[in-house]
């Protein structure tokens, strides 16, 4: 068979940045920290050079590892881009930057060694064995041989992990095979001398392949047998093994003396099946049965039976309220029988605990059967306990008829019995009030720490000191206090107190003639159980739905501080869209902080003040963004993107694209954008404004020009409208008309001369506004014309020639001839007869393919027309979900976003 030619070095395969050729013009390698990172897997030093194997010059350190372990050349490949990845982008977040950029810097190395192996660290704490890791603890002695064993042992694991196909999924599994090849490591390093042949110590595991089919192999074969074991979840859970149950079994040592070092496959860990005695379930087992309703729930179960039981007996005594009842002695110590009840409910979970769990024990986990079995019998002990010291209350209270001294300290007995049994629970309390102390306690891997817990739950690796805060657990306290509270109360006086009366009277009643069977002779009982049952029923199922109630309120109170759902539909998404460009700045777009600010109480409240003006426009902050258009810029671009997208899915049309998008400048051809002057809002925001400013200016015809402008400015986007409407009628005319035409010098004075008398609050006095609909109407069929696909330049002519003799025959307040309007420049000079018309041979369109035009054109259009307020655009409901989704977020508490390069 012909073997394939090697590939040059060139044409080698990569995936990300060609590390194989540091030469090459590629974008990654113009980055210092990628080529330090290379250079430092190239120290291989002195390192002993590998038996049975040929070593080439560019070999680097993973090549030493994979010649000694036997990884695949393409895992080795992969990994060393992996590593050098990890290691350049760390030290390019470094800040202040390394003083020598080209070298990796050693605390780089050692935060990424520290984070990749913090399950292996941990790992080997839990099971209190000494690390493999050997490395000097100080800072001031890491010497260069320190510094490559660092680079050998995350090359070695991340060697591990790329080669483990599915036992990535059994961590566990990987740090144990980590920790017996980082001591191999060890030994070489340490240039041992093996025992057996006396010559320098080699891996139990080396040549082609070794570790795929000598490690990995073993296990993954065993992990299948055991998926196929489960018949596609069909089989019982007790069965066969999942990936939880082989990963915990490296939660003890057993895995050390059963599988050993080089892997024993005859180890009772590699049985499958029902072959002999193999290894059972480890951490949990399901028994699908009906009791694990009451098992998975029972401290819901206990609290609703004992409250029954003592609802019961409070009752029973007369129609006086309940705190009057338990003022009576014989109340008091009937009620104690409520720790009867317990206990055997205790003893009833215990059982269930045997019956659940047995699958469990075995020869390897003999303390946790022994925990089940002195659960039972402590719980039954308790029942007789309570039976003793209850029973000698009633001799002592009865032998002296009435509640003497000597029967009250039998009664303090028996309380202090009571004491000694709810230990655990009142331990639990403390630990709940104090979480911090349960999160210590429970991350610590000490001897005591775990004899005291032993009694409650196994030991674990993770899930540990995950407890809430104490605030939170106030909250949840207060909560479930309500929600019982309410519940209780309820159940006391409209369910189990109103069942009192007939349930004696149906005791009392006698010679009664049954018409069925009778089960209990002489006695009412059937008749009382069907009274009492659907009330049972329902006491035990109500609470459902007074948590339900709560839940709703909770959930009301919580949406309402945190903002959510504020925005519903199209009219509120215009009263709050003008502070969307400040909210985007806010909380998608970083700002420069200093490292010491950030996270301070006064950052903080800075944010939270902030925050609040943006939902509530509190000093309106987005009139910044008029005179910052970078700013403006930023806010179109992700608005528009997001536009973009809904088109591209097809969830809203052209029409409604234009009806959304905020306007860009053309950064391609500047000449052809127009200076507006304000933030170009979305028309669908704009709609039926300018017609109601015209109405204004119409009703206010002789107020003076700022109370007409401070009527408009009320409104944000009637104001915006306005100006954008001005700018943009402007820059149309001009665009239409040739530049180096007398018309053109005529439309640039006649707005200059507006520009004057606005400068001046003397518009009113100079225009008249009730000529402001017919130069509308006369604008608006100019538009028309341009924006008809045939377009006739004649028509365009005339309708600007109407359009002129409007502005200036019935706009101008103080009538002007014709000598007057050409001293002013609004008239052409010469009008003698034979000369062309005004615009005639002026008006010059641009092309159909200057879309940018057209378009501003058309938004222009719409602004000087929209009567309607465009409430259902967009028409399509998954559009305007997505809208409002977006819209809530931004006044959502978010994290600051860091830079990019961060």
């Amino acid at each position: 068979m012909n073997q394939r030619p090697p590939r040059p070095q060139d044409e080698e395969v990569y995936n990300i940045i060609p590390i194989h050729n540091l030469l090459a013009d590629h974008p990654a390698l113009r980055f210092p920290e990628v080529r330090a990172a290379a250079a430092a897997l190239r120290a291989v030093g002195d390192l002993r050079r590998p038996p049975f194997s040929t070593w080439k010059p560019h070999y680097d350190l993973l090549d030493w590892l994979a010649l000694f372990f036997g990884f695949q050349e393409s895992n080795v490949r992969n990994q060393r881009e992996h590593l050098v990845l990890h290691l350049a982008n760390a030290q390019m977040r470094l800040s202040p930057p390394p003083d020598n950029i080209d070298t990796l810097d050693p605390s780089v190395l050692r935060r990424f060694r520290r984070h990749l192996l913090k399950n292996y660290s941990n790992w080997c704490s839990y099971l209190n064995i000494k690390s493999n890791i050997w490395l000097s603890d100080s800072r001031s002695r890491h010497s260069s041989s320190d510094y490559r064993r660092e680079l050998l042992y995350v090359s070695l694991y991340l060697l591990i992990w790329g080669e483990s196909a599915n036992l990535r999924f059994v961590p566990e599994c990987i740090s144990y095979i980590f920790h017996n090849m980082a001591m191999e490591l060890n030994k070489i390093l340490e240039d041992y001398i093996d025992e057996n042949t006396g010559s320098p110590f080699v891996p139990s595991i080396s040549g082609e392949n070794a570790y795929l089919d000598k490690i990995v192999k073993p296990i993954y074969d065993t992990i299948k047998a055991e998926v196929d074991n489960s018949k596609n979840g069909t089989a019982p859970h007790t069965a066969w093994r999942n990936y939880d149950d082989i990963n915990e079994y490296f939660w003890s040592k057993r895995c050390f003396e059963k599988m050993k070092w080089p892997i024993d496959v005859g180890s009772n860990f590699f049985v499958t099946g029902h072959k002999g005695k193999k290894v059972g379930k480890t951490g949990f087992v399901e028994q699908r049965s009906f009791w694990n309703l009451f098992r998975s729930f029972d401290k819901l179960w206990i609290m609703l039976i004992l409250f029954l039981q003592a609802a019961i007996i409070v009752g029973w005594e007369g129609p006086e309220a309940p705190w009057k009842a338990l003022r009576s002695r014989d109340v008091q110590v009937r009620c104690l029988t409520v720790f009867f009840t317990w206990a055997a409910l205790r003893f009833f979970q215990s059982l269930l605990d045997i019956a659940m769990q047995y699958s469990l024990v075995s020869r390897e986990t003999k303390s946790l059967g022994v925990r089940m079995v002195l659960k039972a019998v402590v719980a039954a002990g308790w029942i007789l306990v309570f039976g003793v010291f209850y029973s000698r209350i009633w001799q002592q209270r009865n032998s002296d008829r009435g509640w003497s001294s000597a029967a009250n300290r039998r009664v303090v007995n028996f309380l202090q019995v009571v004491v000694a049994f709810l230990a655990p629970e009142l331990l639990a309390l403390a630990l709940f009030v104090l979480p911090w102390i349960r999160n210590f306690v429970e991350n610590k891997n000490w001897k005591v720490f775990y004899l005291l817990s032993w009694w409650f739950q196994s030991s674990i690796l993770w899930g540990r000191g995950l407890r809430e805060g104490l605030v939170d657990n106030i909250k949840y306290s207060l909560f479930w206090v309500a929600v019982l509270a309410t519940k209780f109360s309820f159940s006391y006086f409209m369910q189990i107190k109103p069942m009192i009366a007939p349930t004696k009277t149906l005791i009392d009643l006698e010679n009664v003639n049954h018409h069925w069977y009778e089960v209990f002779n002489a006695s009412n009982r059937v008749a009382i159980g069907l009274l009492w049952l659907p009330v049972v029923l329902i006491y035990l199922m109500d609470i459902q739905i007074w948590y339900s109630i709560y839940s709703s309120f909770v959930g009301a109170a919580v949406g309402l501080f945190d903002h959510l759902g504020e925005i519903r539909n199209m009219q509120q998404l215009r009263l709050r869209f003008q502070f969307f460009a400040s909210a985007i700045q806010f909380n998608l777009m970083p700002e420069e902080q200093l490292l010491n600010a950030r996270g301070t109480f006064k950052s903080k409240f800075k944010d939270a003040i902030h925050r609040l003006k943006l939902r509530y426009g509190l000093g309106r902050p987005f009139k910044k963004l008029e005179s910052n258009q970078v700013e403006a810029y930023k806010f179109a671009l992700i608005w528009n993107e997001i536009i973009k997208t809904f088109r591209e899915e097809d969830i809203i049309s052209d029409r409604e694209v234009e009806l959304l998008e905020l306007p860009q400048n053309d950064r391609k051809d500047p000449r052809s954008n127009w200076e507006i002057r304000v933030i170009q809002w979305p028309c669908l925001l704009l709609c039926n404004e300018l017609l109601l400013a015209l109405s204004q200016a119409q009703e206010l015809v002789d107020a003076p020009d700022r109370w007409l402008w401070y009527k408009i400015c009320k409104t944000e986007y009637r104001r915006c409208a306005v100006i954008e409407a001005y700018d943009s009628l402007k820059h149309f005319l001009l665009a239409i008309v040739k530049y180096d035409s007398e018309e053109r010098s005529i439309i640039r004075t006649f707005f200059q001369e507006i520009e004057q008398w606005v400068q001046l609050e003397k518009f009113t006095k100079n225009y008249n506004t009730r000529a402001l609909p017919k130069i509308h109407a006369k604008l608006v069929d100019l538009l028309s014309l341009v924006l008809k696909p045939d377009k006739d330049a004649d028509k365009v002519v005339n309708a600007l020639q109407a359009l002129y003799e409007v502005a200036i025959r019935d706009f101008l307040k103080e009538k002007r001839n014709n000598d007057q309007l050409k001293e002013d420049g609004l008239a052409p000079q010469s009008t003698a007869s034979g000369e062309v018309l005004l615009f005639q041979n002026a008006v010059q369109l641009p092309s159909a393919s200057n879309e940018t035009f057209y378009r501003r054109v058309r938004r222009l259009h719409t602004i000087l027309t929209s009567r309607d307020s465009m409430q259902k655009v967009p028409e399509n409901l998954e559009a305007r979900r997505r809208i409002a989704f977006f819209s809530n977020s931004l006044f959502m508490n978010m994290l600051t976003l860091p830079k990019l390069r961060k």
